[in-house]
């Protein structure tokens, strides 16, 4: 029988961490101190009664003492995280970093970085996030916990337990966060210090590991560090969101399933070297020390460890009873330690998924085995128990149910140890030799691009996902409709019946794909595609193949755009300015299409040219002209001028925007980039009449209007993040355009939106 009395104490553990670390600490220390004194009362020893069955003449002890010891064991717990997320609540929310986070002030600190810097797109702009310790503010010596967001990208150099100066403004963090102060840093750091010794050696490791695997195509020696050392410096975004549309994402990187098929692998060398029991567990003990320190011992990493021997304890004992109570434990550990986690949604999957492992995995096997060989019985009850764990979550935070999840793990499987154990050995192998450890990378990029292939195959099928509610009412649906199912699976009637609504479902949806015309619309000219806060149009020029004016913020939302509009050959790319929402997806753009050249504005930075070293970059001027298929492209702007530089402010960059216009056979438009207003007025008396015009600049408020009434367009597209931080688009610019009489249509609202060409005109098509 399954021993479940760890369980309780860690969920109480969970629950009082994640609900006290939203409550002012003065509460927090009430609900501990109050359930300390419960726990005191119920554990407090007492003189057990005997109690006479009169019927049968026995006497009985009842079960009271030990489920008041039961109860008093849970307080004792949640009075101890209680506790502890109240001292660290109290921490963080007093002091000098607080106070200057209250009063929204600048200043300069000192600062150990504790996390791997990471980098996302965000209004507008590149951000690299990191977490750090403040450790020195103006007049005073603290020690808190911080959150860093810079956009000088030295900030991704940074190695953690490096000591910086910084300066910056001090904002308080968003919502319940065990944070002192959230930084929004300027410039890039001074770095005081190096790394500690360990750290050195484990970027040193990592840093061979790169080099091991700089011969290998892009994707692949971008995935690989990832699955091995948890180093995603590499990876790209357009391929990190089809591993997130696949249900692979935890491949990507270092997880407690990658962290156990390196400890079994050691565990069977130790057997093959003749080490008995007692020998071989501190050969993996130290094999897993080795593992944390080069995977940088953050939480996720910690979590993916313990979670890890966890799963190998069960796998090694064939004991699966035993795996609860030390997944209990671990839960419980974890969360005492750092409570912060306790609304970790990378915790709760790996605690959902570990659950899902031990509890509905054997049972399936057994089941499915009675059918199936038992290898593709145990990979097909592995991959099915933990993705059903922890769906409720996912639907929480995507809004989607991944349909082909399963199976894509299930393809995947046999890939992922050869790559692991192969990726580790070319890491060992790395700190001697280079060259021998590039060709030990050679099959482990093998089986990693076989990986790949089955995350860009599944998420290219479709209905890979499909939409649901998110947020706690997904979850709570999600889960009303699994126990449905449930009770469907156990009736015969209600299978017949189900099967029966199902086919009926199956057939209209044929129907209405075989009438419907589908997206993209045929006669498609022009999309805006929602790529959220930033730019990215396409225009068609061939079956197959288009220009591309702006790439976005986001490779993997340029790159979904494109595979919607089953773009392969791409002849022009067009960056409009150097600005993070308008050329940060060219990857994403060139994402398995081929590429010709780059047309950027002539007063370029050059930071559009590093996005793509090998092609050939041009330098666009007014009255240059292309010509690709039916399309032409004429440049208004800008004319020659002095280089951008980095002391440029935006709108010197906006200014210096490519603005084109398109035509093609009835279609044409007005591509304005960033311009802002004083850039505008210089255009007005060469703009020509257009039907499409994409307003500059997202619509913000500085627009001429004079040069928007000049273009005389029926329609006007904005392209612009839904909630931006901006106020995107102005309301000013909103009640312009109303009464210049043009038909307005945003992607926020839209989603992705398609001028199409008709018999008598055009027409726009939004995707939404």
């Amino acid at each position: 029988m399954t021993d479940l009395r760890l369980l309780a104490p860690a969920l109480a553990t969970w629950l009082t961490a994640a609900t006290t670390i939203a409550l002012p600490p003065p509460l927090t220390y009430t609900i501990a101190a109050t359930t300390t004194l419960t726990a005191l009362y119920l554990l407090t020893p007492r003189h057990p009664k005997t109690t006479h069955q009169k019927s049968r003449g026995t006497t009985r002890r009842p079960e009271t003492g030990a489920r008041r010891r039961l109860v008093g064991v849970v307080l004792v717990c949640a009075a101890a995280s209680a506790a502890g997320v109240g001292l660290r609540a109290t921490a963080v929310g007093t002091g000098p970093v607080r106070d200057l986070a209250r009063d929204g002030r600048f200043a300069t600190a000192e600062a150990v970085v504790t996390g791997d810097p990471r980098a996302k797109p965000g209004n507008g702009r590149k951000m690299i996030i990191l977490r750090a310790r403040a450790e020195v503010v103006p007049r005073a010596e603290v020690r808190v916990p911080v959150l860093l967001i810079a956009d000088d990208a030295r900030w991704l150099r940074m190695v953690p337990s490096q000591r910086v100066r910084l300066h910056g403004r001090f904002v308080p963090p968003e919502g319940a966060d065990l944070l002192a102060a959230v930084v929004i840093v300027r410039g890039p750091p001074t770095v005081l210090g190096p790394p500690s010794r360990m750290q050195r050696a484990a970027e040193h490791v990592r840093a061979r590991l790169r080099a091991a695997v700089a011969r290998l195509p892009p994707d692949q020696r971008g995935v690989l560090p990832g699955m091995v050392v948890g180093d995603t410096s590499g990876l790209d975004l357009a391929l990190a969101e089809d591993f997130r549309t696949a249900g692979l994402t935890h491949l990507m990187v270092v997880s407690g399933a990658n962290l156990a098929i390196v400890i079994g692998a050691v565990l069977g060398l130790c057997r093959l070297l003749g080490l008995g029991r007692r020998r071989a567990p501190p050969v993996a003990v130290v094999a897993v020390l080795a593992f944390v320190l080069v995977a940088r011992p953050e939480p996720s990493v910690l979590r993916a460890t313990v979670m890890g021997l966890i799963g190998l304890l069960a796998l090694v004992t064939g004991r699966q009873r035993q795996g609860i109570p030390a997944l209990a434990a671990a839960v419980l550990l974890l969360v005492l330690v750092d409570p912060a986690l306790a609304r970790s949604y990378g915790f709760t999957l790996s605690v959902l998924a570990t659950a899902g492992l031990l509890v509905l995995a054997p049972r399936w096997r057994e089941r499915l085995a009675r059918r199936l060989p038992g290898p593709l019985a145990d990979a097909l009850a592995v991959a099915a128990a933990a993705q059903v764990a922890v769906s409720p979550v996912l639907v929480m935070l995507s809004g989607e149910i991944g349909v082909v999840a399963v199976f894509a793990n299930l393809l995947a499987a046999p890939a992922v140890a050869p790559a692991t154990l192969l990726g580790a050995l070319a890491a060992i192998t790395a700190l001697i030799s280079v060259p021998l450890a590039q060709g030990i990378v050679w099959p482990a990029g093998l089986a990693v691009g076989w990986i790949i292939r089955v995350a860009r195959t599944a998420a290219a099928l479709p209905y890979a996902t499909i939409p649901w509610t998110g947020g706690g009412l997904g979850a709570m649906t999600l889960l009303l409709a699994a126990g449905l199912a449930l009770l469907i699976l156990r009736s015969r009637r209600l299978r017949l019946l189900a099967a029966a609504a199902m086919i009926g479902i199956m057939a209209a949806v044929i129907a209405m794909r075989v009438t419907s015309p589908g997206w993209p619309p045929p006669g498609w000219q022009m999309v805006a595609c929602d790529v959220g806060q930033g730019d990215a149009l396409v225009l068609y020029t061939a079956p197959a193949q288009a220009v591309v004016v702006d790439t976005g913020p986001d490779p993997a939302l340029v790159d979904r755009c494109l595979r919607r509009l089953d773009v392969k050959d791409v002849p022009l790319i067009v960056l409009t300015h150097p600005h993070a929402d308008h050329i940060n997806g060219t990857s994403g753009v060139r994402n398995g299409r081929r590429v010709h050249a780059i047309l950027t504005t002539s007063r370029t930075s050059g930071r559009e040219a590093r996005l793509a070293p090998d092609l050939h970059t041009h330098r666009a001027e007014a009255g240059q002209q292309w010509r690709i298929g039916d399309l032409t492209l004429s440049v208004l702007a800008p004319r020659t001028g002095p280089a951008l530089t980095p002391g440029d402010d935006g709108t010197t960059i906006n200014n210096a925007s490519v603005v084109v216009v398109a035509r093609s056979p009835g279609f044409s438009a007005l591509l304005a980039g960033d311009i802002e207003e004083e850039a505008q007025r210089a255009l007005t008396a060469t703009v020509p009449h257009v039907q499409v015009l994409k307003v500059p600049h997202h619509g913000a408020r500085g627009q001429a209007p004079g040069f928007l009434a000049a273009a005389r367009s029926s329609i006007s597209l904005i392209s612009v993040g839904e909630d931006n931080d901006y106020g995107h688009p102005s309301p000013a610019t909103l009640k312009l355009l109303q009464r210049l009489g043009t038909q307005i249509h945003r992607t926020d609202q839209e989603g992705d939106i398609a001028i199409t060409r008709t018999k008598t005109g055009i027409a726009v098509v939004p995707s939404h």
